[in-house]
């Protein structure tokens, strides 16, 4: 009983976490130098991110019927996400001015050091206009694309081979046939690398305490309950509403995505599960075709914990700096965010870049306040990246529930524990007999998406 208990990956993760932060607060030092242990991790992640990325979304495509499907779910999800971020930045934005965390600080925006931040202003300093961001969506090279992990460039080009694939109907059988072998073999590798999960969230969270220190947190302790307290009303409300309106508990939801969960909290990274979560949420009957084209673009343009960071941080610098802001101010601030949110990718940092570029286009708040949150921006990046995860899962079932591509009896089974396998391994090899297409019915056998 006790060794199936630790035996669970979600355990193993907590443990690894606590144990992280115990070393952190004990011995800063040694902890402020195990970075590497969280890093290698994530970058075994991206290793096989990109892949699985671009060939879930081809398969997903060559096996819809018509295109029309494909339009009936890109339309509506793009519509979803749209909305969801809408609601996460009115959120954030609500939130921030009812407790005010910043006020009181009277900080001086001249007398910061704004050394710190130099990368991610240059970064924000880049051009980021409407054509700019047209002209980036296309890889000078599908290799370029994938090397660099742009998932923009790489949904693009999946999107047009997928298209392509399905057009040509028999004759793109092999092609098919290869990649299906392909993804049921790069998740086998997902299994092998989620063991490593428990050490790289010890070694991520020991990093991030003992560089910056518990006293971060008490210092800059108001904002991070504000950003905490506003992820979970955001979870339990917002999502809340839409698990209930699909038809699914959102705790029982949660709880079948509890390894995945942890994981995010340990490694401070979305990205770090999106593999695991597309598996797990096929294995509950959700479409395969709906997962490897909602989930990736989720990814993007649905990242909730970070719309949610944003309104919270743009307002907070102005609350500490004594900046004043109308509430056209404040409008113009959503307005932008709903632009600039999008293209955000869940790793750490890129949230950093996305502000600093936001705040420096409407130049009203100061960029060098960026500087106060620096020493808490890891701990909140936890709340953020947990926040995509689940929103990005949620919506997923939504979507799928909202064209009629989900086993509604085989989600209630997977969500009541009835059908989840014990085996981590068994969950990302899959079951042969479940998960794979008769060779010579992989173009035929397509998912019915209802009108």
């Amino acid at each position: 009983m006790i060794r199936r208990f630790f035996g669970k990956l979600y355990v193993q993760v907590l443990i690894g976490v606590t144990a992280g932060i115990v070393l952190g607060v004990l011995a800063p030092n040694i902890g402020s130098d195990l970075k590497p242990l969280g890093d290698v991790f994530i970058k075994l992640i991206k290793m096989v991110f990109a892949p699985i990325i671009f060939a879930t979304v081809v398969l997903g495509i060559a096996r819809m019927e018509n295109m029309k499907e494909l339009g009936r779910v890109g339309v509506r999800a793009l519509i979803y996400f749209e909305v969801l971020s809408t609601f996460a930045l009115a959120l954030g934005l609500l939130v921030v001015n009812l407790v005010e965390p910043g006020q009181g600080m009277n900080v001086d925006p001249a007398t910061l050091d704004t050394k710190a931040i130099a990368t991610y202003t240059a970064g924000a300093a880049k051009p980021t206009g409407f054509v700019d961001f047209m002209l980036n969506l296309v890889p000078s090279s599908i290799v370029d694309a994938l090397a660099k992990n742009d998932i923009l460039q790489i949904l693009v080009f999946a999107t047009l081979f997928g298209v392509a694939l399905s057009h040509i109907g028999p004759r793109a059988r092999p092609v098919v046939m290869f990649l299906d072998s392909f993804t049921h073999a790069i998740f086998s590798v997902v299994g092998m690398i989620m063991r490593l999960a428990p050490i790289a969230a010890f070694g991520a969270m020991a990093f991030t305490v003992g560089k910056y220190g518990l006293g971060s947190i008490v210092s800059l302790g108001k904002l991070m309950a504000t950003m905490y307290l506003t992820c979970f009303l955001f979870v339990v409300l917002v999502l809340g509403i839409i698990s209930r309106l699909s038809g699914f508990s959102l705790w029982k939801f949660l709880k079948y995505i509890k390894d995945e969960i942890f994981t995010v909290l340990g490694t401070s990274s979305s990205e770090s599960v999106v593999p695991q979560v597309m598996r797990k949420l096929e294995h509950a009957g959700v479409s395969k075709s709906v997962v490897g084209l909602v989930v990736p673009s989720g990814l993007t343009f649905n990242p909730d914990g970070q719309c949610i960071y944003y309104t919270m941080a743009a307002i907070f610098i102005a609350q500490a700096t004594n900046t004043p802001l109308t509430l056209t101010d404040q409008l113009l601030v959503l307005g932008v965010l709903l632009l600039t949110s999008k293209g955000s990718a869940g790793v750490t940092g890129s949230g950093f870049i996305t502000l600093a570029a936001t705040l420096a286009s409407m130049g009203k708040i100061p960029v060098a306040g960026m500087v106060l949150l620096l020493g808490v921006d890891r701990f909140m990046s936890e709340a953020r990246a947990i926040t995509n995860t689940i929103g990005n899962a949620v919506g997923t079932v939504a979507i799928a529930r909202w064209v009629d591509a989900v086993d509604r009896e085989r989600l209630e089974q997977a969500l009541d524990g009835k059908s989840d396998p014990e085996d981590l391994q068994a969950l990302y090899e899959g079951d042969a007999a479940e998960s794979s297409l008769d060779e010579a019915d992989l173009l035929t056998q397509r998912p019915k998406l209802a009108a």
